[in-house]
């Protein structure tokens, strides 16, 4: 996940951003400014710039299109050949605004599927794409470039071709997802693959001038090679790490891959180069315990590789959550004396390993949970060196996690002295990430440490005195209280700071939050304005006219490829809109959704058809307006028709034991839960059932929720938790709680013993002291919105009140007030799904003086009795 995150990072300290925005842009590169023909303009498209011919041109929706890639020292001169070769021949092409564009296309944690793309041409026919080809391509012969990941390569220069979409077209995957999109030979619009590998899709045939260059790319086997390999540990944009075996010894060993001028650090270095420095770390270390042993280093095509050791065991940061305490409701004192000896002595061995690492003149530079490894008996092993330097470089790290950083001022073997003492803390209170946002919050760290486990004083001072440095004044650590009394003064601190962080000048977003504003746009609920607005007006923090009329301007006339949805789109600015008093508004943008083919949409709540069926029956009653209910009815038909009977609902009568007995939500298989999974298709079906009365619409969500439930598994403390495969989730969108949400509402409306059973471990998965994310969707916050939902009087419910006091822990300074990270605790946010927002509206729902909930998510309290109907449902009705 953290990785996902480092490259909005970059733009700006505070908060999370995208290069191509309004304030982070940057420089353009020269290219840019170089004069067009007449009838020519140049015109901005996120992060590119799109150079359109005269009026008139076409080309076609898909087909295959060319990239041109570069490295950070000759994009200008790819640009400039590019330009000089597609204008004068009238040929549609577009390109990265600026270097600081391109850096983070090509940084380590970029996406690897887009990774290295300058330029995008678009050839009018593949006669056009292979002139273009032979020609552009014997210019820029020779040029470096990092290689493109989903594309084929053109010879041994910087151009590259895939078959995908020209214009913007979207469709909804097979996980509800929506995607972009190309048509297949019946119209039909699937998804357009962007993964990190060359795919043709099956109705396209390759053409015969680019078989050779297919052929060249499937010459370079490992077939040759001393090693197998059995496994992927994990990718970047650098490379792979994968385990394979020494077939000339049989021992299992450790394959890192280096890809030239690809996977780049601060300092501009490539993956490859760091790969050589680790092989000669690696060889100056040898014979340390804990040291892995290096093996060899060569090339295979064009790509770096090197082999050393593997060490079995897991990392530290999984090490850790398999025996943390303080997710656990039932730990009592000896599990966490146990927990504190363990911990304390990983710390121990760690810090012997980086002495003997000193001893030899080296500066590890990358310690942190997951470059540490635990094996089975419990002794612990450094991994990673590949930014390992001599002490008397003086240079810093080009790469490293931000919550192990340590500060500018430190050099030399300091720098691995700092991230030791974020280590003591980590180990038991694993958010050091918010120390890079804010080093004082470590006193606040080790005053939570020292609350619930046994270590000794000494252990979090030594910590504390490296990492906040000396002449900090004293503070007090933040505080959320639930206490009614207190409660406006600690909803100003949140407002305040959400409002001081509003850029109603820029057009893309009016409040910072997740990078997910990016990709769906900055107008909806979960990461968009309408989700920060209405959060402040529900809880009484004020009305802000205008930012509000922010949000009419943009709703009103939203961009191209605007999403729909409740929570990711229109829809959603139409519920708060509405609910701020601007009716015919946000029937407007309701208006502008249903000219829209909605109806094809996916069945999550975030973005699908449930959500738009809520927001379309709330707005029926609000208004009195018959087409709306009309057009909900047909929302949830759908729906519950896509649960048809013969899916499967058997699930044993709460046999949840293990992961293995479980389904896996995601990964390639459905997902679970109230925002993405079948629960919110439950919802909209309960509704639906308050609606009309028609029992079937009950049986319907019945057999949602059992679906849902086929993902949950029951750990042996009695909570019950969704089975991501690779982890157990309890949360608001995904996990447990979201589903537990639905089974409230369910049961207010019909009896079921295996519901109410589920409800049980859904009631602990809310108990636990730990929850790494503060945030609504995925953190504590949704924790308490949940609680209170289901308290008679929040303000005095001693669960709620454990839950909102914990909230402090994520609690940072900003503008005069009181922020929160968002997801990855690497920036702040002030959104609703992720961010300050979440938290101000789930403080409201356990502290306000008038009812607050989630926009929808929650039904009548008190559904009237209904007289069962003979219709039955899932034969789809005609409107």
């Amino acid at each position: 996940m953290e990785q996902e995150y480092q490259p909005f990072c970059l733009a700006d300290p505070s908060f999370y951003d995208a290069m191509h925005s309004e304030d982070t842009a940057g420089e353009s590169f020269p290219t840019a400014r170089r004069p067009l023909p007449d009838g020519w303009r140049l015109r901005e498209q996120d992060d590119w710039l799109v150079v359109d011919p005269p009026d008139g041109h076409q080309i076609p929706l898909q087909g295959w299109k060319i990239h041109a890639s570069a490295t950070t020292g000759n994009a200008s001169v790819v640009l400039d050949a590019v330009w000089e070769y597609c204008v004068p021949r009238g040929i549609e092409f577009k390109f990265l605004r600026s270097p600081s564009a391109l850096t983070a296309r090509v940084a380590k944690y970029a996406p690897r599927g887009y990774s290295g793309k300058l330029v995008t041409i678009y050839p009018a026919d593949d006669t056009a794409c292979e002139t273009i080809l032979r020609e552009l391509g014997g210019r820029l012969d020779g040029q470096e470039s990092p290689y493109i990941l989903s594309d084929l390569r053109w010879g041994k220069g910087p151009l590259y071709v895939r078959y995908g979409a020209f214009a913007n077209r979207y469709t909804v995957n097979d996980s509800g997802e929506v995607v972009e999109a190309i048509a297949d030979p019946d119209g039909n619009l699937v998804a357009d693959r962007r993964d990190p590998v060359f795919h043709v899709p099956s109705w396209v045939t390759l053409p015969d001038f680019l078989a050779p260059h297919l052929a060249a790319r499937n010459a370079t086997t490992v077939g040759e090679l001393p090693y197998s390999i059995e496994r992927v540990l994990h990718f970047s944009n650098g490379g792979g790490i994968y385990v394979g075996k020494d077939q000339r010894t049989g021992e299992d060993v450790v394959l890192k891959e280096g890809r030239p001028h690809a996977g780049l650090d601060a300092w501009g270095h490539d993956a490859v180069r760091r790969l050589e420095r680790e092989y000669e770390t690696l060889t100056r270390l040898a014979g340390i315990p804990g040291i892995p042993r290096v093996h060899d280093l060569f090339w295979l095509g064009e790509h770096r590789f090197l082999v050393m050791d593997y060490v079995d065991g897991d990392v530290l940061g999984k090490a850790l959550v398999t025996r943390y305490p303080l997710i656990d409701p039932a730990a009592g004192p000896a599990r966490f004396a146990e927990f504190t000896d363990w911990a304390t002595d990983i710390h121990r061995q760690v810090e012997e390993t980086i002495a003997a690492v000193h001893e030899r003149g080296i500066v590890y530079g990358d310690l942190h949970l997951f470059n540490v490894m635990v094996r089975p008996d419990g002794t612990a092993a450094l991994v990673d060196f590949e930014v390992a330097a001599p002490v008397d470089e003086s240079t810093r790290p080009g790469l490293g996690n931000p919550g192990f950083a340590a500060p500018r001022s430190a050099t030399g073997f300091d720098i691995d002295r700092y991230a030791l003492a974020c280590l003591r803390l980590a180990l038991f209170l694993p958010m050091t990430n918010l120390l890079g946002l804010h080093r004082v919050k470590a006193r606040h760290f080790a005053e939570i440490i020292a609350t619930h486990f046994p270590v000794e004083p000494d252990f979090l001072a030594r910590a504390v005195d490296v990492i906040v440095p000396s002449n900090t004044p004293s503070t007090p650590s933040p505080k959320t209280e639930p206490d009614s009394d207190g409660w406006p003064a600690l909803r100003n601190e949140l407002a305040d700071a959400i409002v001081a962080s509003a850029t109603p000048l820029r057009e893309d977003r009016l409040f910072p939050g997740d990078p997910q504003q990016f990709a769906v746009g900055g107008l909806g609920l979960a990461y968009g304005a309408a989700g920060v607005l209405h959060a402040l007006s529900v809880t009484g923090a004020g009305r802000y006219p205008e930012l509000e009329d922010w949000l009419v301007r943009h709703a009103t006339n939203p961009p191209t490829g605007s999403r729909l949805g409740l929570y990711d789109g229109l829809h959603g600015v139409a519920f708060a809109l509405e609910h701020l008093g601007r009716r015919q508004e946000a029937l407007d943008v309701v208006d502008i959704c249903l000219r829209e083919n909605w109806t094809t949409l996916g069945s999550d709540l975030v973005g699908g058809l449930p959500g738009m069926g809520l927001n379309l029956l709330h707005l029926a009653d609000r208004t009195g307006e018959p087409a709306l209910r009309e057009a909900a009815h047909r929302a949830a038909e759908r729906v519950a028709d896509r649960l048809s009977p013969d899916m499967p609902d058997d699930v044993p009568d709460y046999e949840f034991q293990s992961d293995s007995s479980a389904e896996i939500s995601g990964g390639g298989s459905p997902l679970a839960g109230l925002l993405r999974g079948r629960a919110g298709s439950a919802l909209l079906l309960l509704r639906l059932y308050d609606d009309t009365g028609d029992t079937a619409y009950l049986e319907r969500a019945r057999v949602a929720l059992r679906q849902d439930l086929r993902c949950c598994v029951l750990r042996d403390n009695g909570v019950l938790e969704v089975n991501e495969g690779w982890r157990t989730m309890p949360y608001l969108d995904g996990g447990s709680i979201g589903i537990g949400m639905v089974l409230d509402e369910y049961l207010r409306r019909c009896p079921d013993e295996h519901f109410a059973l589920a409800n049980r471990g859904v009631e602990m998965a809310a108990r636990s002291t730990m929850y790494i994310l503060p945030g609504l969707f995925t953190g504590r916050a949704g924790v308490v919105l949940y609680l209170a939902g289901r308290s008679p009087s929040p303000v005095t419910d001693p669960l709620v009140a454990k839950q909102v006091r914990a909230l402090a822990w994520h609690a940072l300074p900003y503008g005069g007030g009181m922020a929160f990270p968002g997801t990855a605790l690497l920036r702040l946010s002030m959104d609703l799904a992720t961010g300050t927002a979440g938290v101000l509206l789930a403080m409201g729902a356990a502290l306000h003086d008038q009812p607050v909930r989630a926009p929808l998510l929650t039904l009548a309290r008190d559904p009237a009795p209904k007289t069962p109907t003979a219709t039955v449902v899932g034969l789809e009705r005609q409107f």
